[in-house]
């Protein structure tokens, strides 16, 4: 099985399936994709995101706020719990730094303080609610590091979704307790630097996802994009690697479980045995 650890399933294409939500992840079932996380942008999304995951048992969901997003006024520390908790989220976020739009188009972008103590706030929501963290960074590299050794707890971890730096980062993201999870930018022709980084990051600290509708794999590249092409990240993997498919599914699978252990109890009792036979999740 394949989980699709990063997915904004409120913002799928209209194109896609009929704009049916349903029919997509119909779509990515009858491909093995038997788990979904649908990440939140903003805190005002997480409620239409935990209908989703009422409809559909295999939709976990998160809480956050990510860091582009312009708000009037910022969530507090304590806002941010309270939403986590009365709709059920099993992380925090998408938050983080991003700082590329910051010289082209400051009006338009939270300014690197605002950006920063967003984060923060998130990142101790993350902690007191002893839940993993969903990072999105571009170009702070080490503002995001220096953020991360600071405020969030290794034993809770996080993950630095959608990576695109190098494996120095990789690496380092690791040794404090964080995954390092693929999109379909791991297939892009010109992507030979970030297969190095599939290559040598632990098999053990990957996870994959589409962050769909965006960044649609090699062959779809230019569609919109759609939890179902999990799979083409996973086969990208383990071509990188050397590996069969079949071991780049299972240990994606039981590094999701393993991370955001809130939505282990909605997985199905057959995927529970089989990930308990393989030896990579508790059988109770």
């Amino acid at each position: 099985m394949f989980v699709d650890s990063h997915c904004h399933l409120d913002r799928l294409d209209p194109a896609t399936h009929a704009g049916s939500v349903a029919a997509a992840l119909e779509a990515a079932r009858a491909r093995d994709v038997r788990q979904f996380l649908a990440i939140a942008v903003t805190l005002e999304d997480v409620p239409s995101l935990a209908a989703l995951g009422r409809e559909h048992l295999d939709v976990a969901i998160s809480a956050g706020v990510h860091p582009l997003h312009l708000l009037e006024r910022e969530p507090e520390i304590e806002g941010i719990k309270e939403v986590a908790e009365r709709f059920g989220a099993v992380a925090i976020g998408e938050c983080g730094l991003d700082y590329h739009y910051l010289d082209k188009t400051p009006e338009r972008v939270p300014s690197r303080d605002v950006q920063r103590e967003r984060f923060r706030r998130q990142l101790i929501a993350a902690t007191e609610l002893e839940l993993p963290v969903i990072v999105h960074t571009r170009d702070a590299r080490e503002d995001t590091l220096a953020m991360m050794r600071e405020y969030s707890d290794p034993a809770i971890g996080g993950v630095l979704h959608c990576f695109t730096e190098d494996l120095d980062m990789a690496r380092e993201a690791v040794r404090h307790g964080f995954y390092i999870s693929l999109s379909g930018i791991v297939t892009f022709r010109n992507a030979e630097a970030l297969r190095e980084v599939a290559r040598r990051v632990p098999l053990d600290r990957l996870l994959i996802e589409t962050d769909s509708p965006y960044l649609a794999p090699v062959p779809h590249r230019g569609k919109p994009n759609e939890p179902a092409w999990v799979v083409e990240v996973a086969q990208c993997i383990a071509e990188a690697r050397g590996i069969s498919l079949d071991e780049v599914a299972m240990q994606t699978t039981a590094n999701f479980y393993q991370l955001f252990r809130a939505a282990a109890p909605d997985i199905s009792a057959e995927v529970r045995q089989a990930l308990a036979h393989a030896g990579l999740i508790s059988g109770r």
